[in-house]
């Protein structure tokens, strides 16, 4: 993938954080996941990196759900949780943005006769994109869109995820976290649920950021009434897409449509149903073209009629905008190196002719129709002797 293409997950709690981050993106259109979930695709600005954008709901149980669905369906380079929360020092304001260096589930623990004991779990936010991160709060360039005058801080430190609204100082539950999360800065709800997800999804990137729209010191209904909510999203949606685009164009994160071997990883479901003598010889997200799975000529007649089918969708592609001039020069490239292997002879060349699809891939990947051709050819190759 070039290095100002990817596509990032932004996930949201409440719909006012959500409309906070859709003023962000252009170029929106729907996607209907297969279970019913809602998400909208777009770009951040003008800019390459793409965001897929839904609505979780409140609690780490529906957010972790959620991440899963997104991770499965778009195949992300890191996902990011953007929304507000409350701040648990008195140096943090509200209007504030806290990343979460690292994610408490803090309500894990064990009864026992002399109280309850903690029984911490907790995520780290991986370290090249905190580095990213911290770069990015020096400058001032994430603050350009908003009112004049106006520049919140950004601070990092560890984020309480639990399962109730904390607003008191003096609770049980304020007490049990000072006790024993005496180093979490904002408290929240979701952050603990998007992190497993994250982590059993082969240890993809999590971001958590929040703006911190009261102190959680029962003071939340006087700052939601002074629309502390909405100022703190605001602020929270202006950094996280920043850093998205940050992160994209930097190649501080690799875009997991390919797995760890760079070969292409598809996001789609496929369900084969033969009957009577008839056999599947070839599962694949999309076939679109003529391929063929047979012996001798016929395969490399068949693969050389792919690759013309793809030069010949890489140029409209090129011509409606998908692929700009340098993505698709280097596109270009890699289809004569595998034209060439293959009048050379498939057999012979199929590593070299591997690496040019692999290498394809990685530069025309967010544009659907192409990415479809070219799995299909790559698993015809693969299945070569």
């Amino acid at each position: 993938m070039s290095a100002d293409r990817g596509l990032v997950v932004i996930l949201t709690a409440l719909n006012l954080e959500y409309e906070a981050v859709r003023k962000r993106l252009t170029d929106l259109r729907v996607h209907r996941h297969q279970a019913g979930t809602r998400f909208e695709l777009g770009r951040i600005g003008q800019s390459g990196c793409q965001v897929a954008l839904g609505l979780a709901g409140k609690g780490n149980h529906p957010a972790a759900v959620i991440a899963e669905r997104a991770m499965g369906a778009f195949a992300p380079a890191a996902v990011l949780f953007v929304g507000v929360a409350g701040g648990l020092w008195p140096s943090i304001e509200l209007g504030d943005v806290v990343v979460a260096s690292k994610i408490y589930a803090y309500h894990g623990g064990t009864s026992e006769d002399d109280g309850l004991k903690a029984r911490p779990k907790a995520w780290e936010i991986p370290h090249e994109v905190d580095q990213v991160a911290h770069h990015l709060a020096r400058s001032t360039a994430w603050r350009r869109d908003l009112p004049a005058g106006v520049a919140p801080r950004v601070h990092f430190g560890p984020i309480a995820a639990g399962e109730v609204v904390q607003d008191s100082s003096i609770s049980d539950q304020a007490r049990w976290i000072r006790q024993h999360y005496n180093d979490a800065v904002a408290i929240e709800m979701e952050a603990a649920g998007v992190a497993q997800a994250g982590h059993l999804n082969r240890a993809l990137p999590v971001v958590v950021v929040r703006g911190i729209s009261d102190h959680a010191d029962g003071s939340k209904t006087v700052s939601d009434g002074q629309s502390w909510q909405s100022i703190a999203a605001c602020h929270a949606s202006a950094f996280a897409t920043a850093l998205a685009r940050e992160l994209i164009s930097e190649g501080a994160i690799s875009n997991s449509a390919t797995d760890r071997e760079g070969r292409p990883r598809m996001s789609m479901t496929n369900h084969n149903i033969a009957s009577g003598h008839a056999q599947v010889g070839v599962q694949a997200g999309q076939v679109i073209g003529n391929v063929t799975v047979g012996a001798g000529t016929e395969r490399s007649t068949d693969l050389e009629a792919s690759i013309a089918d793809l030069r010949a969708h890489l140029k409209q592609a090129h011509r409606d905008g998908r692929l700009d001039g340098e993505t698709y020069a280097a596109a270009e490239t890699e289809l004569n190196a595998a034209s060439d292997c293959i009048s050379a002879g498939v057999p012979e060349r199929k590593g070299v002719l591997l690496i040019s699809l692999r290498r394809l891939w990685g530069l025309v990947a967010d544009v659907a129709e192409l990415a479809a051709k070219l799995a299909a050819v790559i698993t015809v190759v693969r299945g070569l002797p």
